[in-house]
């Protein structure tokens, strides 16, 4: 375990060549509530701080409600991977989890040296041969969960413990954290500047 930056870490990432035909992937994945949205924004703020174009895409915003933890991967890759592959601008829809529908309009994805993809599901096998690189976060299940509980309130623990259970069933199978390049403890207690550094759990 040992503190690092994410200056450190966006410079790795673009030393490395593209491999999702002009862009770098980069996958940000790990459990709910284990900090992947929070380390994806410092991360693609680093990435921009070194002059590159990044655009973020959070899986949540794809995902067509609770059920869709996994299955949602055919619409990352018709609407975001495909295009991006072929050196094309994307496109794509949001999800509305409060309206439980997609939001009218498609947002925009021009082509950028870096695609940060975060969420459940990001590095899993399919992802793998174009990602320039996979990072795993980890924390402790019960304070995930009120994490999640804290956000979304009382009333989602059900969707939250199937959702935990679906992804035991996932991440089991994929073994997602075996592949990845980086590991991150998503709740460190060594000192640290949050901003700026982030504590490793080791390598994948």
């Amino acid at each position: 375990m040992s503190v690092e930056t994410y200056k450190n870490l966006a410079g790795t990432v673009l030393t490395r060549p593209p491999r999702l035909g002009p862009v770098r992937l980069v996958a940000i994945d790990g459990p709910a509530g284990s900090g992947k949205t929070t380390f994806a924004r410092r991360l693609a703020t680093a990435l921009r701080a070194a002059g590159a174009r990044v655009t973020e895409v959070h899986v949540d915003d794809l995902l067509e409600g609770w059920a869709d933890l996994v299955s949602f991967w055919p619409r990352l890759e018709e609407w975001v991977l495909g295009p991006l592959r072929r050196g094309r601008d994307a496109a794509y829809r949001v999800y509305d989890w409060h309206a439980g529908d997609w939001a009218p309009g498609w947002r925009p994805l021009p082509v950028p040296d870096v695609l940060v993809l975060e969420g459940v599901s990001a590095a899993r096998a399919a992802a793998r041969v174009e990602l320039s690189l996979g990072v795993y976060l980890v924390a402790d299940r019960e304070l995930r969960l009120a994490r999640g509980i804290e956000r979304d309130g009382e009333a989602l623990r059900p969707h939250w413990l199937r959702w935990m259970a679906e992804e035991d069933r996932h991440y089991a199978l994929d073994r997602t954290r075996d592949h990845v390049e980086v590991l991150v403890d998503g709740a460190p207690a060594a000192p640290h500047d949050a901003e700026a550094e982030y504590v490793s759990a080791g390598r994948g």
